[in-house]
């Protein structure tokens, strides 16, 4: 982690208390209670991602509201499903059907609901479909795809997730995983959010056993950590599973993300704003 990372949660935590619903009375303590847990934390051996998750948990012990971001998970997935068949013709006119669905799904990574995050994402996909990656190992991914009997798809936040199964649509690859969060935790897709917009109509989905947004190696479940040990490649949405998983030099391993804050820029070698398509074992 960074120290950034902890100013930005600090900066976080008054939306994320209005959302939650928690009380007046009880804001006081409990601000003090995470402000104490941040202080501990030892920026050398934390993942940005579990201190969120600890937060929240706390939040939510302190709340009536078991998902706040619901109502912001269900209309980012209807306005993406309401325009599907536009993009699907995008891709299916499209010169290169792969690079375009490939463009499509990182776009849709700019769906998100975190701390002072503000998006358009018909601009970002019209910027995207013409912009180059700042770095760009898609046509080793696509190779990889080919060569690949099975692959595992780590998928991140809601409205995103429907252009994630565009992409896996248009590869149409035969033994596809598709992994999201156990429970609800910000705009993150869980296993209610993935069947609504049909998922399984391309992929095997599960749940990663965890409720970090994130995927956490060493939290998820047994069942999930057996698929990913042995799945041939790893696609990895989004800039929390790569917080996450930054730290393994995997080649089966593969980040498409958009980068939204210059910390996690500067550890994937881009500027913030920029689109990646990133193999993990690759030299900055």
């Amino acid at each position: 982690m960074n120290y950034e990372c902890l100013i930005c949660q600090v900066k976080a935590l008054q939306k994320r208390m209005d959302k939650y619903g928690v009380a007046n009375k009880k804001r006081n303590h409990l601000v003090s209670s995470i402000m104490k847990d941040i202080s501990a934390i030892d920026l050398e051996n934390s993942y940005s991602p579990e201190i969120t998750r600890n937060i929240i948990e706390q939040l939510k012990q302190n709340s009536k509201v078991a998902d706040p971001y619901q109502k912001e998970k269900d209309e980012s997935n209807h306005e993406m499903l309401e325009r599907y068949h536009e993009f699907q013709r995008m891709v299916e006119v499209s010169k290169n059907p792969f690079d375009t669905a490939l463009r499509l799904a990182i776009a849709g990574n700019i769906i998100d609901f975190g701390p002072g995050h503000d998006f358009d994402i018909w601009e970002t996909i019209e910027y995207v479909m013409t912009s180059n990656f700042a770095i760009d190992d898609s046509l080793q991914l696509q190779e990889a795809i080919k060569n690949a009997k099975s692959i595992l798809y780590l998928g991140d936040n809601c409205g995103e997730v429907v252009l994630d199964k565009l992409f896996l649509e248009t590869i149409h690859h035969p033994n596809v995983t598709f992994a999201v969060r156990n429970s609800a935790v910000l705009n993150d897709v869980t296993i209610k959010e993935a069947n609504g917009v049909g998922i399984p109509q391309v992929a095997t989905l599960i749940s990663n056993g965890d409720d970090a947004p994130s995927t956490l190696l060493h939290r998820v479940s047994s069942e999930f950590k057996a698929i990913y040990n042995s799945s041939d490649l790893i696609i990895s949405k989004g800039m929390g599973n790569f917080e996450g998983l930054m730290d393994e030099n995997d080649p089966r391993l593969f980040y498409l993300l958009m980068i939204k804050c210059h910390v996690i820029g500067e550890k994937v070698g881009a500027q913030k704003g920029a689109f990646v398509v990133k193999r993990s074992s690759r030299t900055i």
